[in-house]
């Protein structure tokens, strides 16, 4: 005979039991990495699986009945809401990018899918969506980005390399700093990245652009002026030298200064002092000067342009941009930076650039530089609604300009690898011997592809006598 205690005992154990078995389904759900919740109709959480709960933060038996926005924070909730557009839809979104905020209040880079939740009988009942944390991902991204960036300055060009390697150290002196480059390439943005590095980055940065102005606007902009130095000068006005007292002076485009002012920024740059339009008494200056120009100042010295004495002064530090059409590998790392920006901006989701588009934008020599390649994709990016920049969506100038070089059906892939080698071929004095072992490969597949992509070599090589024999 069973006692009555010991038959309740064995039945409640029965139940336990019953109740603790997992099903298939949600054991995998419950093994792998990726986040994993449900919501019903109302948005409210209906299952939450383990990886949710270490990802957010948030315990299951928190989350489970909370609406999902409360528990994810997300920057996709609201109208950018990916579960919400697929029950909108019908059609599951993929590895769609954002971010939540976990419980310790830290942003978590995210990529989520979705899909349509339905019954037995098919209805909708909500939705399901799965997120991977991309922490790692993005801790790689950006350490292997750092070796391609100083301050706001983005290249993976072994040219724009040797530029970053001495801006920290030219930032961190106190010289005069003269930055050449053609126009476009980006040289106000190299002056401010070294007032950004230097310990007057807390100070003003002040550009001036000295060819715009003509030289009795640009003298009263530069070193101001008293009440009553001239017509309508009704009271002071301090110039930019000392709008920029305590950080850093970029003035750019000095070979255009005339002869009469280039002996004012002489004793500017020599004793740091100038005197304001109707003073009678100098004010010192202890900004830093940066100046920049396109035009090749040496030169002009000789043709008696350009003050010789004004030349040394200005020319203690010297950093060399060059032209886009010498790093062309750096033009995809450009064109998803504008990319990105331009979305941020205008609220927009374009996906990159297509591999054809790509094509065409590297097969130009970009005469207007970094400048010209920004104005091009803005262009095409705002005739792109949505989806990646295709060749339709630019200009049929570039396209005329690709098919009138000949350049037009050569892949992104073929372009690159044509510069590295052009590069290195420059970088060894055409020493194919050198080029092929600092590209990695033996001198027989440089010959290869030389010939392939139709790069022509100079008669003489800097080859040695006993490179020459072998």
């Amino acid at each position: 005979m069973v006692r009555p205690g010991l038959s309740s005992g064995m039945s409640r154990r029965k139940k336990d039991q019953q109740a603790a078995v997992v099903t298939p389904t949600e054991a995998i759900l419950e093994s792998i990495s990726d986040g994993v919740f449900t919501v019903d109709l109302q948005w409210r959480i209906t299952s939450f699986n383990r990886a949710a709960e270490e990802i957010t933060g948030v315990p299951r038996a928190d989350a489970i009945g909370r609406r999902c926005a409360e528990v994810f924070r997300s920057s996709m909730c609201d109208a950018a809401c990916a579960l919400q557009e697929t029950l909108r839809t019908g059609k599951p979104v993929i590895g769609k990018s954002g971010y939540i905020i976990d419980a310790d209040g830290d942003r978590i880079p995210i990529s989520v899918s979705t899909a349509v939740l339905r019954d037995a009988d098919g209805r909708v009942v909500g939705g399901a969506e799965t997120f991977r944390d991309l922490s790692e991902i993005e801790a790689l991204r950006q350490e292997l980005e750092g070796k391609y960036r100083v301050g706001d300055l983005i290249s993976r060009s072994p040219l724009m390399q040797r530029v970053f390697e001495v801006l920290p150290a030219v930032a961190a002196s106190p010289s005069t700093v003269l930055i050449l480059g053609e126009t476009g390439t980006g040289k106000e943005l190299v002056a401010r990245t070294i007032h950004s590095l230097s310990p007057r980055s807390a100070g003003p940065f002040v550009a001036v652009n000295c060819g715009a102005l003509p030289d009795t606007l640009l003298e009263s902009e530069l070193f101001g002026y008293k009440a009553g130095a001239f017509t309508g000068a009704q009271q002071d006005k301090p110039g930019r030298f000392a709008l920029a007292a305590g950080g850093t002076i970029f003035l750019d485009e000095i070979g255009e200064v005339s002869p009469a002012l280039q002996v004012r920024l002489l004793r500017v740059l020599q004793e740091r002092t100038y005197e304001p339009l109707g003073s009678t008494r100098s004010e010192s200056s202890d900004a830093r000067v940066v100046a920049a120009t396109n035009k090749d100042l040496a030169g002009r010295v000789q043709e008696g342009m350009f003050r010789e004495d004004l030349y040394y002064r200005v020319n203690v530090v010297r950093v060399e941009l060059p032209p886009l059409r010498r790093r062309k590998e750096d033009i995809p790392l450009l064109v998803g930076q504008f990319i990105a920006r331009f979305n941020r901006l205008q609220q927009k989701s374009v996906e990159g650039v297509s591999a054809e588009a790509l094509s065409l934008l590297m097969a130009q020599d970009w005469p207007g530089n970094i400048r010209e390649l920004e104005n091009a994709v803005e262009r095409a990016f705002i005739l792109c609604g949505e989806g990646p920049i295709e060749v339709e969506h630019l200009s049929e100038e570039l396209t005329a300009r690709a098919l009138a070089a000949g350049r037009g059906s050569r892949s992104a892939h073929d372009i690159l690898d044509a510069e590295a080698i052009r590069a290195a071929l420059e970088r060894h004095g055409f020493n194919r011997l050198a080029a092929a072992k600092e590209l990695g490969i033996h001198k027989t597949t440089l010959f290869r592809r030389l010939k392939k992509l139709g790069i022509a070599l100079p008669g003489k090589d800097g080859r040695s006598r006993r490179e020459r024999k072998e």
